[in-house]
């Protein structure tokens, strides 16, 4: 076998995964009117079933914060019930599956939410970029500052997707703490120009977040809990003064709640902020750590098998590979992703990328 440290069993919190390939939470765009889950994402997500973990697309905590065409939700009955198949599938053919958790924040637009202004931690805007809206490509909105007195509902929002995840048959839940979305945009001080008690130092900045990972480990336990951060993605003009001290101190009040994992993006999607962040968490968090960006086979099982982390997240090749752990073990080569179709609706780009035992088929 090939890369072997990437099939090392590894217990992730509650659960023991077969090997160390996870499938990172990937936006496709792929659901029906309402935001939920449908036919295609079933066999989307059971055909990836081999992986360790399967953590599902960025998926609307609560109604009102759309901030993509199409993306999923997970508060509504029809949410449940689509997603419910989801996870009945993946786990018919034994696998394991997060839902990842998150509200838009200022990435959100009013053109996707009926009106609706987006909001933040403080009234400054995405400007690094536009986003795609039913009348084209719009600039980024400038945000409503967030009363103190709102957070509380922000939270809540949070625990009831929770509850709903259980309800729609997960094994977990992941946070989504990145990416410049709302709960990371409370974290880094390039989007959070607020005062006590949720803006300034590094405590405050990180009270929501750990306030909504209380909350959902209150119906999960902690132990099927995960959180994913960015300390150096520059995506949805993003970033921190001091990265490597804010992300060691968050990592050390991770430890105290004994989470599944933290998720780490290892880099900036946009290449412009430079960094090693992977060791100063390794040496601050306990926990597991699963990271992610860019990594091949062979870098990934050399990672794991110098102690650096404990799991790989793959992305863009398992979007385009759904047997990607049986390619990796037999050293196979793989198929190629096509970009024109990440975020076109149907099975096109989504479920026709051939499995080794469909290449090979005569």
């Amino acid at each position: 076998m090939k890369h072997p440290s990437l099939f090392k069993p590894l217990q992730l919190g509650a659960l023991t995964l077969p090997n160390r390939i996870i499938m990172a939470p990937l936006t496709r765009a792929r659901t029906e009117e309402g935001h939920v889950p449908n036919d295609i994402m079933v066999t989307h997500y059971s055909d990836r079933a081999s992986g360790g973990l399967l953590i599902a697309e960025a998926t609307m905590a609560m109604a009102g914060n759309c901030a993509f065409v199409n993306e999923p939700g997970i508060y509504s009955e029809a949410q449940v019930a689509g997603w419910k198949k989801v996870t009945d599938a993946v786990h018919a053919k034994g696998g394991r599956i997060f839902l990842q958790i998150w509200h838009g924040g200022r990435a959100c637009h009013s053109l996707l939410n009926n009106g609706r202004q987006p909001v933040g931690p403080s009234a400054l805007p995405i400007t690094n970029d536009e986003t795609h809206t039913p009348e084209g490509k719009k600039p980024y909105e400038i945000p409503r500052e967030l009363r103190d007195a709102e957070l509380p509902g922000i939270v809540a929002g949070f625990r009831k997707a929770a509850e709903n995840a259980q309800s729609a048959g997960f094994d977990g839940i992941e946070v989504h703490g990145a990416n410049g979305y709302l709960l990371d945009s409370f974290l880094r001080d390039s989007a959070n120009k607020r005062t006590a008690p949720y803006g300034g130092s590094f405590e405050n900045r990180a009270r929501l977040l750990l306030e909504v990972i209380d909350a959902v480990s209150e119906v999960w336990g902690s132990d099927r809990v995960g959180v994913r951060i960015s300390p150096l993605n520059s995506f949805n003009s993003m970033s921190d003064s001091d990265p490597v001290a804010l992300y060691s101190y968050l990592s050390e009040q991770l430890n105290t709640r004994n989470l599944a994992f933290l998720h780490l993006m290892r880099g900036d999607i946009l290449g412009e902020l430079e960094g090693d962040v992977i060791t100063p968490i390794r040496k601050a968090y306990e926990g597991t750590l699963i990271t992610n960006m860019g990594y091949t086979a062979e870098e990934a099982d050399h990672e794991i098998a110098a102690g650096h982390l404990d799991a790989v997240a793959f992305g863009v090749p398992y979007l385009a590979n759904p047997d990607l752990p049986e390619r990796f073990a037999k050293g196979a080569d793989l198929n190629e992703p096509d970009p024109s179709t990440f975020y076109v609706p149907g099975p096109k780009g989504y479920n026709d990328y051939p499995s080794m035992a469909k290449s090979e088929s005569p």
